[in-house]
């Protein structure tokens, strides 16, 4: 484990040191709510190993992440009823925690999300977090 690992915010949820509403909890991947989401349901997937760029995970794990991904996507519009979903990632520049991480986010028609300008939202209390990511989680467990 590299110094950026032993120090890593994802890393900590990953193993469990650090609370985070779990939405997918898979053996290559976890994951979870943003706490500064641009809508609710907002969550961030992240290989369970530290990589911190697309470009540093191996090429044999790409598709089963990006799997995951999938099925976080699906989950946003059959649960959360979204109209679709905002799927996306940095690389270094704009990553503000250097753990690769995925954004798969709720989307509607005239949400206010314009380019990029993510105004964003907070939950009106934990519970009400812990609610979408049980729905969510279970969205997922069940699949498509």
């Amino acid at each position: 484990m590299g110094a950026s690992a032993a120090a890593c915010v994802f890393c900590e949820i990953v193993k469990g040191v650090r609370s985070a509403h779990v939405v997918l909890d898979a053996p290559d991947a976890v994951a979870f709510l943003d706490t500064r989401p641009l809508f609710k349901g907002h969550t961030l997937l992240v290989p369970r190993a530290h990589y911190e760029t697309l470009v540093d995970l191996p090429s044999d794990l790409v598709g089963p992440f990006f799997g995951q991904a999938q099925r976080l996507a699906g989950a946003m519009e059959s649960v959360l009823e979204a109209a679709g979903s905002f799927v996306a990632m940095n690389n270094r520049v704009s990553q503000s925690v250097p753990h690769l991480h995925v954004h798969v986010v709720p989307r509607n028609r005239k949400d206010g999300l314009r380019g990029f300008f993510w105004p964003r939202q907070k939950y009106e209390s934990d519970a009400e977090a812990a609610g979408y990511a049980a729905r969510l989680a279970d969205a997922v467990r069940e699949g498509p």
